[in-house]
């Protein structure tokens, strides 16, 4: 038996699979939908190498088939029943779905009405599921929300110093994002560090494509730099992150902008593509900058202090940090952003050893022998958080089923 972990984005999926035994990891795959029309390029990774191959696929049932198809080309899977469950990344839960669940109609229409808060995401996330329900009809289709992580943030850090009414009736509040991420760095860290998580104050600093931060005491997540939606936080590759919204209203109202142009240049035209006007991929803006772009600098030395300053805020809420954790395809690779980063961060009792740091590849800590805070870099395993919840999940509803028949049979 197997667990097939799927994580759909507006242009992509990326899939793995797990074994329901150990949740032993076998094989990882991408199926990219942004190569051309009525085309996908899926890559994938398995015990006996990688196979990157071009297939017609236009939709996300077709991409799934053909994926499933090369894992049985490649031997990893003899049969598609072997797929006994499917645990669905999906980025938003809202104040209802705070948990991992079994998804059912019901689910899926409540997922539909947080369609205004994430509009790439959530009709990705839906198609999936929808295509694995349609290619995989005896499998347990699970979700786990980004925002679930977050769900017991409390109200001093997840309301927002607006109109109380604005909560109350339109639900306006922070709800955190990559919460599988945060939480499986958080797990990690303290295995590495030999210490119980409870007795922990940890930051943990998703930089990717979308970048966040949590401040976590516990176990438990204290806040995150994103807000009501993944907008608020960090400069990103081409999201603002935070900026005064007066400036919003003023572009409006002397500029002309309509909300849906000033939507999509915060979305779309900010953060390293805005300040750069290179790229909004960091190695882009990274190489730019060596060859003596000046803006591309400017971009890098931005999205640097705008993260210090934050991971800064989240440490005082917890009244100090053990460890700092980087992690993130930009967090586990890029080592001059992190020195930037880390640069200042000492009065927080972290000392970056630049040493370790040049040299680190995940999972390592980078902190200095003699800092008494913990520096750490650690590979993102959102899948595995998913494929563990996944099986929690279906072991729960099997004992529950077993015990319901022993019930009527009395």
């Amino acid at each position: 038996m197997k667990i097939l972990v799927i994580n759909a984005g507006s242009s992509s999926i990326k899939l793995a699979l797990y074994t329901w035994s150990d949740l032993n990891c076998i094989a990882k795959g991408l199926v990219d939908f942004g190569v051309g029309e009525r085309s996908a390029e899926i890559s994938l990774q398995y015990h006996d190498g990688v196979s990157k191959n071009r297939v017609p696929a236009a939709s996300y049932r077709e991409g799934l088939l053909s994926a499933l198809q090369f894992l049985k080309n490649a031997g990893v899977i003899g049969s598609d029943t072997e797929i006994y469950a499917m645990a669905h990344r999906l980025i938003h839960g809202g104040e209802t779905l705070r948990e991992p669940v079994v998804i059912n109609e019901e689910v899926k229409k409540i997922i539909r009405s947080f369609r205004p808060l994430a509009p790439l995401h959530i009709p990705a996330g839906l198609e999936a599921i929808e295509a694995a329900e349609s290619l995989f009809p005896w499998a347990v289709q699970t979700g786990v929300f980004d925002t679930g992580f977050f769900a017991d943030i409390p109200p001093a850090a997840y309301l927002y110093p607006v109109p109380y009414e604005w909560y109350e009736k339109w639900g306006i509040r922070r709800f955190g994002y990559h919460g599988t991420s945060h939480q499986y760095a958080c797990e990690r860290a303290a295995e590495m560090l030999g210490r119980d998580l409870s007795s922990l104050r940890l930051i943990t600093c998703h930089l990717g494509q979308g970048s966040s931060a949590s401040a976590i005491q516990g176990g438990k997540a204290v806040t995150n730099t994103m807000g009501f939606t993944p907008l608020e936080g960090f400069m990103m590759g081409t999201r603002s992150g935070t900026v005064d919204p007066g400036i919003i209203t003023y572009v409006q109202k002397h500029y002309k902008l309509t909300v849906e142009e000033v939507e999509e240049i915060l979305h779309k035209r900010s953060g390293l593509l805005g300040v750069s006007g290179v790229s909004g991929d960091y190695r882009q803006v990274y190489d730019a900058a060596k060859a003596g772009n000046s803006r591309a600098k400017l971009a890098l030395e931005m999205y640097a202090y705008r993260v210090r300053a934050m991971l800064g805020a989240l440490a005082v809420t917890m009244g100090g940090v053990d460890a700092l954790v980087f992690t993130g395809g930009i967090g586990e690779n890029a080592r001059e952003l992190r020195a930037d980063i880390c640069r200042g961060l000492e009065c927080l009792r972290l000392h970056l050893d630049p040493e370790r740091n040049a040299h680190a590849s995940p999972d390592a800590e980078i902190s200095a022998p003699t800092s008494p805070g913990k520096i750490l870099v650690i590979h993102s395993r959102e899948d595995y958080i998913l494929a563990r919840a996944a099986k929690r999940l279906v072991e729960k509803r099997e004992k529950s089923e077993v015990a319901s028949v022993k019930a009527s049979e009395k």
